[in-house]
């Protein structure tokens, strides 16, 4: 194997925070001084304003800020009355939390494959389990995931829900931003949960996530959720939780909420880019025996990009090669849900999801931020074309 030269010799991280930080630094500052000056840490003014920012955002008329992305998804689905004797279908290819926030309200996850093209959950899947009495008697709704923020097919998910009379709830955890035939993500379900962990392309610095609704109902009883079950202070309704949004990372969201936009539009331009440094490197094709598969986007989805995902032939040796070469890369996810260990009781073994399976064998994303540069990326397509030369 020979080795094309490598443009730049300096590292090329997954992800620079510092980068992004050194463009907002002096708002982020104030922000959080604002908050010291405040003395209100958690749910203060600052949490209210943010999610006034992001229902406007997501142009859903409710949001409520907690904790992380993780809690997000347990309110969403404890808010919206899912639990004990209620089953719901998800895709086994996303992060471990789609499926644990399931068991965590008393749920059933039942699990169906995925789109190869986009990863995301196959409407054809779950109509097939839709299609088995007596699981379908149990079913209350289906989860699909925003997987690397482009939106599932919500037009099929949406005709699925009135058909057979489901809930809809969004893992939108990646995909601040991005819209399904110009909706916003975080208003085409029922609820929807979002992650703002420090990597995703709307971050914290910490954890944080939020929860949006078109139902009042849901809203009102997130927000007793997420404060033990509180309506009044002291009086306790029902068994909650500890997930209320501190105001420091309220405060931080809503300076970068106003950036998001143009960000994610510099993702995108990032995207087409590898793009056509991979076509003109001979490395694109159309399935991964004869090259690398290129990210799919769906001409009604609006990607933002949160990650950049290709498809690779001995992805394994692949990305040893890379980290040699001090090029960030990581596999999300290297095992589907259904071969984790502490899921063994789903009762799911190896070859039930063939395609989940050959996709955790097969992705690898690259690096992936406003912020990277165009020599970045023309070293990233050099060294992969290195590695296949």
């Amino acid at each position: 194997m020979q080795d094309v030269p490598v443009r730049s010799a300096a590292p090329i991280p997954m992800l620079d925070f510092s980068r992004q930080f050194a463009s907002i630094r002096d708002e982020v500052l104030a922000a959080i001084e604002s908050v010291c000056d405040s003395q209100q840490f958690i749910l203060g003014p600052q949490v209210e304003s943010f999610e006034a920012a992001a229902a406007t955002a997501c142009n859903a008329p409710h949001a409520i800020g907690c904790a992380s992305g993780t809690d997000a998804l347990w309110l969403a689905l404890f808010a919206a009355n899912i639990g004990p004797g209620d089953a719901v279908i998800t895709t086994p290819f996303s992060f471990f939390a789609t499926v644990s926030a399931i068991l965590r309200v008393g749920a059933q996850p039942i699990l169906a494959d995925i789109d190869p093209r986009t990863f995301n959950l196959s409407v054809e899947a779950v109509e097939d389990i839709l299609q088995k009495a007596p699981v379908t008697q149990k079913v209350k709704a289906v989860l699909p995931v925003h997987l690397y923020g482009q939106c599932a097919d919500w037009n099929a998910f949406t005709e699925l829900k009135y058909r057979h009379h489901l809930l809809l709830i969004e893992d939108a955890a990646q995909a601040f931003g991005a819209t399904w035939n110009d909706t916003p993500a975080g208003a085409l379900g029922d609820a929807a949960a979002f992650s703002f962990y420090p990597t995703k392309n709307l971050s914290a610095m910490g954890d944080a996530g939020l929860v949006t609704t078109l139902s009042g109902a849901i809203d009102e009883r997130a927000r007793v959720l997420r404060s033990h079950g509180m309506r009044r202070r002291y009086y306790h309704d029902e068994v909650g939780w500890n997930s209320r949004l501190d105001s420091i990372q309220a405060a931080i969201l809503e300076v970068k909420l106003r950036y998001l936009p143009h960000w994610n539009q510099q993702r995108r331009n990032l995207a087409v880019r590898y793009d056509d440094l991979f076509s003109r490197a001979g490395l694109a094709a159309a399935n991964v025996a004869e090259g690398v598969v290129l990210p799919y986007t769906d001409r009604r989805a609006t990607h933002v990009f949160h990650q950049y995902v290709i498809r690779a032939p001995r992805r394994d040796a692949l990305r040893k090669y890379l980290t040699d070469r001090r090029i960030g890369s990581e596999i999300y996810y290297p095992v589907p849900l259904h071969l984790q260990t502490s899921l063994v009781d789903l009762g799911y073994k190896r070859g039930d999801f063939p395609k989940s399976e050959a996709a955790a064998d097969e992705v690898l994303a690259l690096p992936m931020y406003p912020e990277l540069r165009e020599d970045e990326q023309e070293a990233v397509v050099d060294a992969v074309a290195s590695f296949y030369a």
